[in-house]
């Protein structure tokens, strides 16, 4: 004789059988996971992004091109081909004295009503994109995020983005190296308040000098060619 069990205890024990199912499944998969991967930095930037320039990511920077570029420079000097969006005024001469490689540089300066279709096939070729701010939809910024992400493509944004992974936000900045009515502009100072997506602000304060020596001039004691450093001030901010 065939027992029929009460489907008034059968049915709790199911689901909780199939519940137990799909988190094993969860956990495999979440284990399966590649780790997310980083981007070559400038010297001291990591003071500004402790978790890293992530490939794939969404960054928002907000008061300095200089910072900007200096994030663009780390990929640009392990040989990452990089491109610049609607920025038809930068200039090419300041981007070689952050260190950045220009043959492997890629301009779009004016891409009209096309933005969003040039960020996407940028995207598709090239390692980091920094892009002068544009008005787009919520879905559309999500549609380029998610092409970013699966490209592995970073995007440095000049302004605010919807969604960024994180805002980067130069609040203060100075120059040193011109004496009485002569001199050079040398070294960038800039205090930076980082906030992460979802995260709280904290803020540091660093300085850019494209002319200082490498490492591997100063341990040979012969000077190599020019990299810029970001070095972190003496005091913290925040």
């Amino acid at each position: 004789m065939t027992m029929l069990a009460d489907p008034r205890t059968s049915a709790p024990a199911e689901r909780s059988s199939v519940q137990e199912e799909l988190q094993a499944r969860i956990r495999q998969m979440q284990s399966n996971r590649l780790p997310e991967r980083t981007l070559p930095m400038l010297d001291g930037l990591r003071a500004v992004l402790p978790s890293g320039l992530r490939a794939g990511a969404t960054y928002s920077v907000m008061g300095s091109t200089s910072l900007a570029l200096a994030l663009l420079a780390g990929p640009s000097q392990q040989g990452a081909w990089c491109g610049v969006l609607g920025l038809p005024h930068l200039g090419t001469e300041a981007a070689a004295g952050l260190g950045i490689d220009l043959d492997r540089l890629v301009l779009v300066p004016q891409p009209g009503g096309q933005w969003l279709t040039v960020a996407a096939a940028m995207a598709d070729v090239l390692g980091v994109i920094i892009a002068a701010p544009t008005r787009v939809a919520p879905s559309e910024a999500s549609r380029l995020a998610a092409r970013l992400r699966q490209r592995e493509s970073t995007l440095i944004m000049l302004g605010p983005w919807p969604q960024a992974d994180a805002v980067l936000h130069a609040t203060e900045s100075g120059w040193t190296g011109l004496g009485r009515g002569h001199g050079h502009l040398t070294a960038q100072r800039l205090r930076v308040e980082t906030t992460p997506r979802g995260g709280r602000a904290r803020a540091r304060v660093i300085t850019l000098d494209p002319t200082a020596r490498n490492a591997d001039a100063d341990a040979t004691g012969t000077q190599g060619p020019s990299v810029p450093r970001l070095q972190l001030a003496p005091h913290l901010a925040g």
